[in-house]
């Protein structure tokens, strides 16, 4: 057996291995709760009524920043103008 295969079998490169994955499926929860974030902004502007012109859906989807989702996401239940959701003082 070569150095690099007991390497791979030993329990430590297992560990390793187990907490990068770990790591990537916090990762995922994480991108996946702003995703959702995003969406929920954007489908209450819809059911408001309130016109979304893509340059204000494509900011909102990038973003990954929970704190900003949850601001815009509070300003989507006031604004009359879907570009509101990044005014002054935002």
């Amino acid at each position: 057996m070569s150095a690099i295969q007991y390497f791979w079998r030993h329990p430590l490169a297992e560990q390793v291995r187990e907490e990068g994955r770990e790591e990537g499926r916090e990762e995922g929860r994480e991108e996946g709760r702003a995703q959702e974030r995003a969406e929920s902004v954007l489908r209450n502007l819809r059911w408001r009524g309130v016109d979304v012109p893509d340059a204000v859906r494509e900011r909102v989807l990038a973003c990954t920043d929970m704190d900003e989702l949850g601001s815009w996401l509070d300003r989507s239940y006031r604004v009359a103008d879907a570009g509101e959701l990044f005014g002054e003082g935002a």
